[in-house]
């Protein structure tokens, strides 16, 4: 069986590094210097070694290549937003029941004010995603987003909405969303496909396990890293095959969704290898559950520091958006690692 082949970018450093021995990943502010090539037969790693980039060429063949070339290329603006540096989505949960704040406050309130704080996005939710959560009527969703869509859109602002439904997606688009934010990347609803592919609107597609009555039940991989990587190749490929263009495809490695907290930090850890595919990533870590595991138990309302923490580690791999309920706190971290890295470019 012959193996195949993945890369990972690393060994990052700050610029100026332009001589050869670093280059720039996905066309943003980082640098890497180093490519971790993993090689998988069977369903196991056969090969991992570390290769400098100034003899990167000659470690690869032709597929190893394409890869590369993928992971070094600038990503489209979509919308008018630009990935030359990180920029956040900010949670409006027009719900009563998501996991941290769904029912405390007026949605369009709440999205003018994520704005205000520095959102490049808001991302309107009207069915909580969160583990055991109910399905709510298309009707029902639809009457909960689209009015905020509606008076958002009218101020100009960029939308996105979080929805697994076709019904919805449309009568969000009709109401002037820009963007579908699917957790079940376009595979929960069998319509959901066109419709994105038809209004040709960028799209996020978001890794998962299971739908989420279930997904937390009992998540199992075998490589985790490798087959989130996989999955969300083949829903990219039935993206494009349905229309979609590829440049408007937005990937999410779906932190929490069917996830321990175990594959949740090798995902994180590894989140570099996601450049590959050749679209903008989006990480949504926001007051998770995996936050409070790794600090006493925090309950939601105490997550702030560690949603901050993971964000500036997803921006040092290049992570391009940040989708969080904390806009403010994080805008600033982010622009502050951003000073730090401007600086290093005219030490001095």
């Amino acid at each position: 069986m012959s193996a195949r082949t993945y890369l990972r970018p690393t060994a990052f450093v700050d610029p100026p590094c332009d001589d050869g021995r670093a280059l720039r990943l996905a066309g943003g502010p980082c640098r890497f210097s180093a490519v971790e090539i993993i090689a998988v037969a069977g369903g196991r790693r056969v090969r991992q070694d570390l290769v400098p980039v100034e003899r990167i060429d000659a470690a690869l063949d032709a597929d190893g290549r394409a890869i590369l070339a993928r992971i070094t290329a600038p990503r489209a603006p979509i919308d008018g937003v630009t990935f030359d540096t990180p920029c956040v989505m900010g949670i409006v949960n027009a719900t009563p029941d998501s996991f941290s704040d769904g029912g405390n406050y007026n949605p369009v309130a709440q999205a003018r004010r994520l704005i205000a704080d520095g959102a490049a996005i808001v991302d309107i939710g009207g069915e909580s995603t969160r583990p055991g959560a109910r399905i709510v009527p298309d009707v029902e969703e639809a009457a909960r987003v689209v009015p905020v869509v509606t008076a958002l859109s009218g101020e100009g602002a960029l939308v996105s909405v979080d929805t697994r439904k076709a019904a919805v997606m449309a009568a969000a688009l009709d109401a002037g969303a820009t963007m579908i934010n699917d957790v079940s990347a376009l595979a929960w609803d069998e319509r959901a496909l066109a419709v994105v592919a038809a209004r040709g609107c960028p799209v996020v597609l978001t890794h998962h396990q299971g739908d989420p009555a279930t997904m937390q039940a009992d998540p199992r991989y075998g490589d985790v890293l490798i087959e989130v990587y996989d999955w969300l190749e083949a829903r990219i490929a039935a993206a494009e095959a349905a229309g979609v263009d590829r440049a408007r495809i937005v990937v999410d490695p779906g932190i929490g969704f069917g996830k321990t907290l175990a594959h949740n930090l090798a995902l994180l850890n590894g989140l570099s290898l996601f450049h590959g595919l050749g679209c903008p990533i989006l990480l949504g870590v926001s007051r998770k559950r995996m936050i409070g595991a790794l600090s006493g138990e925090a309950p939601v309302d105490r997550r702030l520091g560690g949603t901050v923490a993971l964000s500036v580690l997803a921006a040092a791999q290049g992570v391009q958006l940040h989708r969080v309920h904390d806009v403010f706190e994080t805008v600033q971290a982010l622009r502050v690692q951003q000073g730090l890295r401007d600086a290093a470019q005219a030490p001095g």
